[in-house]
Protein backbone atom coordinates (compact mmCIF):
# COMPACT_ATOMS: atom_id res chain seq x y z
CA UNK A 1 0.00 0.00 0.00
CA UNK A 2 2.78 2.10 0.91
CA UNK A 3 4.30 2.14 -3.37
CA UNK A 4 0.42 3.16 -3.96
CA UNK A 5 0.24 6.38 -2.05
CA UNK A 6 3.84 7.38 -3.13
CA UNK A 7 3.28 6.86 -6.90
CA UNK A 8 -0.09 8.95 -6.12
CA UNK A 9 1.53 11.54 -3.90
CA UNK A 10 4.13 11.91 -7.16
CA UNK A 11 1.30 13.38 -9.24
CA UNK A 12 0.00 15.13 -6.82
CA UNK A 13 3.42 17.20 -6.08
CA UNK A 14 3.89 17.49 -9.88
CA UNK A 15 0.15 18.82 -10.54
CA UNK A 16 0.14 21.01 -7.45
CA UNK A 17 3.27 22.45 -9.51
CA UNK A 18 1.62 22.83 -12.76
CA UNK A 19 -1.14 24.62 -11.10
CA UNK A 20 0.77 27.22 -9.01
CA UNK A 21 3.29 27.20 -12.61
CA UNK A 22 0.09 28.42 -14.13
CA UNK A 23 -1.29 30.79 -11.26
CA UNK A 24 2.42 32.40 -10.84
CA UNK A 25 2.21 33.35 -15.15
CA UNK A 26 -1.32 35.26 -14.84
CA UNK A 27 -0.47 37.39 -11.78
CA UNK A 28 3.15 37.77 -13.74
CA UNK A 29 1.09 38.93 -16.72
CA UNK A 30 -1.59 40.74 -15.08
CA UNK A 31 0.87 42.66 -13.18
CA UNK A 32 2.79 43.67 -15.60
CA UNK A 33 -0.56 44.08 -17.98
CA UNK A 34 -1.87 46.64 -15.35
CA UNK A 35 1.75 48.81 -13.57
CA UNK A 36 4.17 47.38 -16.74
CA UNK A 37 4.82 49.36 -19.97
CA UNK A 38 3.42 47.25 -22.31
CA UNK A 39 3.20 48.40 -26.30
CA UNK A 40 0.03 49.83 -26.72
CA UNK A 41 0.99 53.11 -28.59
CA UNK A 42 1.86 52.98 -32.64
CA UNK A 43 5.49 53.90 -31.78
CA UNK A 44 6.16 50.99 -29.63
CA UNK A 45 8.29 47.97 -30.16
CA UNK A 46 5.89 44.78 -30.74
CA UNK A 47 6.02 41.88 -28.90
CA UNK A 48 8.54 39.49 -30.04
CA UNK A 49 6.61 37.12 -32.41
CA UNK A 50 3.41 39.72 -32.71
CA UNK A 51 3.28 39.68 -37.05
CA UNK A 52 4.05 36.25 -37.06
CA UNK A 53 1.37 35.20 -34.33
CA UNK A 54 -1.23 37.45 -36.41
CA UNK A 55 -0.17 36.73 -39.98
CA UNK A 56 -0.28 33.07 -39.72
CA UNK A 57 -3.90 32.90 -38.91
CA UNK A 58 -4.99 35.37 -40.96
CA UNK A 59 -3.22 33.80 -44.03
CA UNK A 60 -4.61 30.45 -43.39
CA UNK A 61 -8.26 31.90 -42.79
CA UNK A 62 -7.69 33.92 -45.91
CA UNK A 63 -6.98 30.93 -48.13
CA UNK A 64 -10.26 29.18 -47.14
CA UNK A 65 -12.25 31.81 -47.19
CA UNK A 66 -11.00 32.87 -50.80
CA UNK A 67 -13.63 34.04 -53.37
CA UNK A 68 -12.83 34.53 -57.63
CA UNK A 69 -14.62 37.68 -58.53
CA UNK A 70 -18.08 37.26 -60.34
CA UNK A 71 -17.03 39.35 -63.33
CA UNK A 72 -14.49 40.62 -65.38
CA UNK A 73 -12.30 43.36 -66.07
CA UNK A 74 -12.77 46.82 -67.94
CA UNK A 75 -13.31 50.85 -67.94
CA UNK A 76 -16.56 50.36 -65.95
CA UNK A 77 -15.19 48.54 -63.52
CA UNK A 78 -11.68 50.31 -62.98
CA UNK A 79 -14.48 53.58 -62.49
CA UNK A 80 -16.74 52.10 -60.36
CA UNK A 81 -13.56 50.42 -58.58
CA UNK A 82 -11.97 54.26 -58.52
CA UNK A 83 -15.24 55.98 -57.03
CA UNK A 84 -15.03 53.84 -54.59
CA UNK A 85 -11.68 53.53 -53.85
CA UNK A 86 -11.84 57.49 -53.80
CA UNK A 87 -14.19 57.85 -51.27
CA UNK A 88 -13.23 54.93 -48.91
CA UNK A 89 -9.74 53.82 -48.92
CA UNK A 90 -7.77 56.95 -50.41
CA UNK A 91 -8.01 58.53 -47.09
CA UNK A 92 -5.12 55.99 -45.19
CA UNK A 93 -4.14 54.44 -48.50
CA UNK A 94 -3.01 57.09 -50.73
CA UNK A 95 -3.56 57.50 -54.77
CA UNK A 96 -1.15 57.23 -57.27
CA UNK A 97 1.47 59.96 -57.11
CA UNK A 98 0.25 60.75 -53.56
CA UNK A 99 0.97 59.06 -50.17
CA UNK A 100 -0.31 59.64 -47.17
CA UNK A 101 2.03 61.18 -44.75
CA UNK A 102 0.63 59.88 -41.48
CA UNK A 103 -0.13 56.29 -42.57
CA UNK A 104 3.43 55.33 -41.86
CA UNK A 105 3.17 56.09 -38.68
CA UNK A 106 -0.20 53.76 -37.90
CA UNK A 107 0.50 50.54 -36.68
CA UNK A 108 0.93 48.03 -38.92
CA UNK A 109 1.52 51.13 -41.49
CA UNK A 110 -1.33 51.20 -43.70
CA UNK A 111 0.53 50.38 -47.50
CA UNK A 112 0.28 52.93 -50.06
CA UNK A 113 -1.75 51.28 -52.55
CA UNK A 114 -0.02 53.03 -55.72
CA UNK A 115 3.36 53.00 -54.50
CA UNK A 116 5.87 50.65 -56.21
CA UNK A 117 7.62 47.47 -54.06
CA UNK A 118 11.15 48.31 -53.18
CA UNK A 119 11.97 45.55 -54.93
CA UNK A 120 10.48 44.21 -58.50
CA UNK A 121 7.70 46.13 -60.47
CA UNK A 122 4.81 45.07 -58.04
CA UNK A 123 2.43 48.02 -57.31
CA UNK A 124 0.57 48.18 -53.83
CA UNK A 125 -1.38 44.60 -53.94
CA UNK A 126 -1.15 44.00 -57.36
CA UNK A 127 0.63 40.94 -56.84
CA UNK A 128 -1.87 39.59 -54.03
CA UNK A 129 -4.91 37.46 -55.21
CA UNK A 130 -8.16 38.85 -56.08
CA UNK A 131 -10.04 36.67 -53.75
CA UNK A 132 -7.36 37.84 -50.90
CA UNK A 133 -8.09 41.36 -51.76
CA UNK A 134 -11.40 41.16 -51.50
CA UNK A 135 -11.83 39.22 -48.32
CA UNK A 136 -9.50 41.87 -46.19
CA UNK A 137 -11.63 44.48 -48.17
CA UNK A 138 -15.11 42.93 -46.80
CA UNK A 139 -13.77 41.34 -43.68
CA UNK A 140 -11.07 44.50 -42.65
CA UNK A 141 -8.11 42.93 -40.40
CA UNK A 142 -8.59 43.33 -36.62
CA UNK A 143 -6.17 45.30 -34.51
CA UNK A 144 -4.71 47.17 -37.75
CA UNK A 145 -7.04 49.97 -38.45
CA UNK A 146 -8.65 48.36 -41.36
CA UNK A 147 -12.35 48.49 -41.40
CA UNK A 148 -14.87 45.72 -42.96
CA UNK A 149 -16.89 46.97 -45.82
CA UNK A 150 -18.70 44.16 -45.70
CA UNK A 151 -22.32 46.14 -44.80
CA UNK A 152 -20.91 49.49 -46.23
CA UNK A 153 -20.15 48.39 -49.84
CA UNK A 154 -22.38 46.36 -52.12
CA UNK A 155 -20.34 43.04 -53.09
CA UNK A 156 -19.88 44.86 -56.72
CA UNK A 157 -18.02 47.64 -55.33
CA UNK A 158 -15.77 45.51 -53.05
CA UNK A 159 -15.11 43.81 -56.39
CA UNK A 160 -14.90 46.67 -58.44
CA UNK A 161 -12.08 48.23 -55.68
CA UNK A 162 -10.61 45.18 -55.58
CA UNK A 163 -9.95 44.42 -59.61
CA UNK A 164 -8.93 48.24 -59.72
CA UNK A 165 -5.68 47.18 -57.20
CA UNK A 166 -4.90 43.63 -58.61
CA UNK A 167 -4.33 45.67 -61.94
CA UNK A 168 -2.95 49.24 -60.09
CA UNK A 169 0.88 48.30 -62.20
CA UNK A 170 -0.98 48.51 -65.46
CA UNK A 171 -1.89 51.46 -67.41
CA UNK A 172 -5.22 52.50 -66.25
CA UNK A 173 -7.57 54.11 -68.63
CA UNK A 174 -7.53 58.27 -68.40
CA UNK A 175 -10.96 58.65 -66.89
CA UNK A 176 -10.06 56.31 -64.03
CA UNK A 177 -6.96 58.24 -63.37
CA UNK A 178 -8.83 61.14 -63.23
CA UNK A 179 -10.65 59.99 -60.44
CA UNK A 180 -8.04 59.22 -58.73
CA UNK A 181 -6.42 62.21 -58.67
CA UNK A 182 -8.89 64.66 -58.76
CA UNK A 183 -8.52 67.19 -55.17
Amino acid sequence: MAQGSGAGGGFGKVFLGFVLAIVVIVVVAAVYLHWGSPPVATADKPFPFEKTIVSVPLSARIDREMKTAPFGIGEDVYEGGARVYKADCAECHGTPGHDVPYAKYMYPAAPQLWKKHKTGSVVGVSDDDAGETYWKVANGIRLTGMPAYDHVLTDTEMWQVTLLLKNADQQLPDPVTKILTAP
